[in-house]
């Protein structure tokens, strides 16, 4: 058995999100074969990721506050606590706080063969594409 210590929290970059956004790593590949990844993720009232897929698909678990999932296909869901999302490899999306409240989840996905190309990031989501009805 290994006991980890707490890694700090970290903010995430702004090339890939807007507002703050704040990252706690829980999981990563320790042995050959293995590819999860999990972290806790943490978005402040109107901060959102930028448009993004990844290779091998990503699952989303709400575990406090509301949040808006996009895709670009125009379709906006709202999520609550408890809720989970998954997004298909290659699926464009974006996910993020709504503009009154905070938003956290757990993000899972697994990492490609090369890690790479395990996330694609793209532009970031307009004001309009966050606000959209």
């Amino acid at each position: 058995m290994i006991v980890d210590p707490k890694k700090p929290t970290v903010k995430n970059p702004p090339e890939q999100f807007t507002g703050d956004v704040y990252l706690d790593a829980i999981a990563a590949p320790r042995e050959s074969g293995q590819t999860m990844v999990v972290a806790k993720v943490r978005f402040l009232p109107g901060a959102r990721t930028a448009w993004h897929s990844h290779a091998l698909g990503q699952t989303l678990h709400i575990t406090e506050g509301v949040g808006l999932v996009g895709t670009r296909d125009g379709r906006i869901v709202e999520v609550t606590a408890g809720q989970t999302v998954y997004t298909p490899p290659g699926e464009e999306h974006w996910h993020g706080a709504t503009p009154g409240d905070y938003m956290e989840h757990l993000a899972m996905l697994d990492s490609a063969s090369d890690p790479a190309t395990t996330t694609t990031w793209l532009e970031h989501v307009t004001d309009a594409d966050y606000h959209r009805p």
